[in-house]
């Protein structure tokens, strides 16, 4: 677990970045049980496990809200996982709402959770990374659009992924990654 503090609410230009509170649940369950948003996730989640991660998601380190400043509706979610499974990298997940999909909601959120994760979250730490299915080319052109750049590529999950990353340079401002 990370000493960086939480929670943190971070602000964009459009978004607010935020823990989860208990009023978001249902927004946030429609991620997990959505099956567009699910498409490269395996599916949408079984019931009981979606209650399960009802109970732990308010308030949960490194996942945040991602709401309309304009209006407060909750347009998605962004987490950084500080120690993933990924040689113990950070890892930067995301999902929006298919009504939400095409607005740079996406980008604006993603950007504004890694860069607060070089500053805070893993500051002694020179990347964070991403990963999804090498069929989700709209997720790829995203993390593209970031700077990341394929590191890696494997099959989990009976399905090709790729990972992606990005760098932070000497000066502590993210960069790219050459591609390995």
């Amino acid at each position: 677990m990370s000493s960086a503090p939480w929670p943190v609410a971070l602000t964009t230009a459009r978004l607010h970045l935020r823990p989860i509170e208990a009023a978001d649940v249902p927004a946030v369950s429609r991620l997990w049980t959505d099956p567009a948003v699910r498409r490269y996730l395996g599916g949408p989640v079984p019931e009981e496990t979606v209650r399960a991660r009802e109970r732990g998601c308010v308030g949960a380190f490194g996942a945040f809200g991602v709401v309309l400043r304009a209006d407060g509706t909750v347009v998605g979610g962004v987490l950084l996982e500080p120690d993933s499974r990924h040689d113990g990298r950070t890892e930067v997940s995301y999902q929006l709402l298919p009504e939400h999909w095409g607005h740079g909601y996406g980008r604006e959120a993603v950007w504004a959770a890694v860069s607060w994760a070089f500053d805070a979250l893993t500051p002694g730490r020179p990347e964070v990374v991403a990963v999804t299915q090498e069929a989700n080319a709209p997720s790829r052109r995203l993390l593209e659009a970031l700077g990341m750049r394929q590191v890696d590529a494997f099959t989990e999950f009976g399905a090709p992924q790729v990972m992606y990353a990005l760098t932070r340079d000497p000066d502590g401002q993210p960069r790219q990654v050459p591609r390995t």
